[in-house]
């Protein structure tokens, strides 16, 4: 749509969503959608510079914002979240005046905006961040003590946004080429940050700042703050691109068992490297990050709160034992280095392409060392936990996500997706090609829709909007009438016509029915008693009278 237009709809939106009842607001719409003050620019590079004054709860700073013109305008867009406030905004050393609606700054820019130029801006900011109620999914900063009453701080902020701490170009769609992290913390903390550790400078006022270099694009809620007492020892594994570095932060008491935990993560890099192809941010490592809370995929800074313990706190989400014999969250968010921090969403609303590849990543991890039937039975025991509350894609420029479901049930439409293409390594190829086409990139669902359907020469369409964008799980109705079984699709989206093997009774072999919403019918020799689907299939059968 042309600039006017999409001018237009922006304004008309709010007023749209109103009257429609929606529960969106002006704000949401500030929030989640690519507005014209964000669309004329391109970000290209962050400098992040911040003061940590734990005993204030407090953060100061600046964000440097180096970016491309795509067409000239005057006016920029920062966010930046309440309780903090900007200060001040400079570009080539002049004071720029702004505007602020809610969580959002309009800059008026002085300099003219020439496309194709390469500018810069500095947002200096302060106060006291939102505190974390519940991280990570009500997040914010976590100000904690650990067992010295040393402080233990850390910073979440998928879903709420970065622009709870830092001043940023808050929408998903645009991420730097790279960014420097300078984040200065009071003796004795530590701070680990995303990339790789540059340099630590030895201030006169008690404070030592911590230089972190990311020299790979990097998604907003990615970056994050670590401070704590933390030891730390190092590693490398010898992966598909040659040495890639890993690094390991713990907190003094848990290092022992830190050590012992931690060592699961050469597993990981080999499993996820076989499925999905080479670690997508070597320039910048790997590392793991003691954090407390339960953990967060903070690109090549993972962090990690799960008590050193197999499984998810312990426990088995699958309920089939193959999760308690590793580490969910080590597993879990480093899974989301190639499906979140390397392709990543454009939109919130498409946060399936994060969630549901990762929860598939559990199944292909235990695959991988356990063999192909216990993976199956891990994700298909997963599927208990599916609620089919509401539809896994969420309300576009919004910022508004979908169901939870987006996990157990979409990493099971991943699953039987996987048995219709029917050959395990093209399958494999597939996820690997998927990691390789969208490099570094952020994407819609349409894009890995329309990759999937044509790599596996199958319209996946309507098995997507059953999925996606549906809440019933398809049922294979069926009758019996003497030796005649009749079928057909049922509880589904318009078109869906779904092949699935089938087997007759307690028979062990399986045949192919090719079902649609019209009923179609087959002869067997002796008269069933019952007809059931191969369990690969996340479907459910319905006998009539």
């Amino acid at each position: 749509m042309n600039r006017t237009l999409y001018c237009m709809a922006l304004c008309l939106l709010p007023i749209f969503a109103w009257a429609q009842g929606s529960p969106f607001t002006h704000a949401d719409t500030l929030r989640g959608s690519i507005t014209p003050e964000r669309a004329w620019w391109d970000l290209t590079y962050y400098h992040l510079q911040v003061r940590v004054l734990p005993n204030d709860s407090a953060l100061g700073g600046s964000t440097t914002m180096q970016y491309t013109v795509l067409k000239p305008s005057q006016t920029l867009q920062v966010d930046l979240q309440r309780p903090l406030r900007v200060v001040k905004i400079e570009q080539d050393g002049r004071l720029l005046t702004f505007r602020q609606d809610g969580d959002a700054y309009f800059v008026t820019l002085q300099k003219p905006q020439q496309t194709g130029q390469s500018e810069r801006l500095t947002v200096f900011y302060e106060g006291k961040p939102r505190v974390a109620k519940r991280p990570p999914w009500d997040g914010g900063l976590t100000w904690a003590r650990d067992t010295t009453k040393q402080w233990f701080i850390a910073t979440s902020c998928q879903g709420l946004g970065a622009s709870a701490w830092w001043p940023c170009k808050d929408h998903m769609y645009d991420e730097p080429d790279s960014m420097r992290i300078s984040v200065t913390v009071p003796d004795p903390l530590t701070d680990v940050s995303n990339g790789q550790l540059q340099r630590v400078v030895n201030n006169n006022d008690g404070t030592h700042t911590f230089d972190w270099l990311v020299r790979n694009p990097i998604n907003n809620y990615g970056v994050n703050i670590n401070a704590a007492t933390y030891v730390h020892w190092a590693d490398a594994y010898a992966g598909e691109k040659g040495k890639l570095p890993l690094n390991f932060y713990a907190l003094p008491e848990h290092e022992a068992l830190a050590r012992k935990q931690f060592g699961q993560v050469p597993l990981m890099l080999k499993a996820f490297e076989h499925w999905f192809g080479p670690y997508p941010f070597y320039e910048d490592g790997y590392k793991l990050v003691e954090t407390p809370y339960l953990g967060m995929e903070h690109q090549s800074s993972v962090t990690y709160g799960n008590g050193f313990k197999n499984g998810y706190r312990g426990r088995d989400l699958s309920g089939t034992g193959w999760g308690l014999l590793w580490d969910f969250i080590i597993v879990h968010e480093s899974g989301h280095e190639w499906f979140a921090n390397n392709i990543t969403y454009r939109d919130v609303a498409d946060m399936w392409i994060h969630e549901s590849f990762t929860n598939y990543s559990e199944n292909l991890f235990v695959e991988y060392y356990h063999g192909k039937a216990a993976g199956a039975q891990y994700v298909i025991g997963c599927r208990k936990n599916v609620r089919n509350d509401s539809p896994i894609i969420g309300t576009y420029d919004v910022n508004k996500s979908g169901s939870g479901d987006m996990y157990y049930k979409g990493g099971n439409m991943l699953h039987t997706i996987r048995q219709l293409v029917g050959d395990d390594e093209q399958w494999r190829q597939m996820l690997r090609g998927l990691n390789r086409t969208f490099y570094h990139q952020t994407v819609t669902s349409q894009q890995i829709e329309s990759y999937l359907s044509g790599q596996s020469g199958r319209n996946l369409k309507p098995i997507f909007d059953q999925y996606l964008r549906d809440t019933r799980i398809p049922v294979l109705e069926y009758r019996i009438q003497k030796s005649s079984i009749q079928y057909r699709w049922a509880d589904c989206v318009a078109g869906f016509d779904m092949p699935v093997p089938v087997c007759l009774g307690n028979a062990d072999a399986y045949q192919t029915l090719k079902p649609t919403t019209t009923w179609q019918s087959f002869s067997a020799k002796e008269k069933p008693t019952s007809l059931n689907v191969d369990a690969d299939y996340y479907v459910n059968v319905r006998q009539l009278k």
